[in-house]
């Protein structure tokens, strides 16, 4: 027991220590100083319908805390294509969670990083892409080109640490709606959804 203990708490402490390196080399591609909570990690895998058949698209895993959501929500590894821009995170992950569909690239560029996936039709798409960090058209870029890539109805699920969402409303394109404000992320999490017609 104690042996686990020790096991769960030494990779908890690889995993913070990994994150905190990747903020550091490049605090643009990583948008918070902390990994993921798990409780908002849940809350955003929350948005996936596994019965639904189709896959899921992640951006931005970093570490994998929402990978491993995803998963537990009944997301077979198969059905997750997962895209990190972390040359590192992306190694880690690799060994991390068999299975996965997980791609070294960049989210701005879909049609180029998804490649053979390009066309793929997604349940829904969980994201930790520091938005925050990019000019508003290209936020704004990035939600159509995903809601393009998905059933009308179903949502984009977007973390921000800012009080607002971090892309303006644009209601003849799609719609917003805030999500869930999570208190138990470090720093307090804003979920906010992004859905189409």
């Amino acid at each position: 027991m104690e042996l686990r203990l020790k096991e769960r708490l030494g990779r908890k402490f690889d995993e913070e220590i990994r994150f905190f390196k990747g903020w550091m080399d490049g605090p643009k591609s990583v948008g918070a100083i902390c990994p993921t909570s798990s409780v908002t990690a849940k809350r955003m895998a929350s948005v996936i319908n596994p019965s639904s058949g189709l896959p899921v698209l992640e951006l931005g895993p970093g570490t994998g805390v929402i990978t491993k959501a995803i998963l537990e929500r009944g997301v077979a590894p198969e059905n997750l294509v997962s895209i990190e821009f972390s040359t590192d995170f992306y190694q880690s992950l690799i060994k991390t969670y068999e299975g996965v569909h997980f791609i070294n690239g960049d989210a701005f560029d879909l049609n180029k990083t998804l490649g053979d996936k390009n066309g793929v039709i997604f349940d829904s798409v969980i994201s930790a892409i520091p938005l925050l960090s990019f000019p508003m058209e290209r936020r704004i870029a990035l939600i159509e080109d995903l809601l393009n890539r998905m059933p009308a109805g179903r949502p984009v699920i977007q973390i921000t640490y800012g009080p607002i969402s971090p892309v303006i409303a644009k209601p003849s394109s799609y719609k917003i709606k805030h999500f869930d404000f999570v208190v138990r992320n470090i720093p307090p999490a804003q979920l906010w959804v992004y859905t189409r017609g």
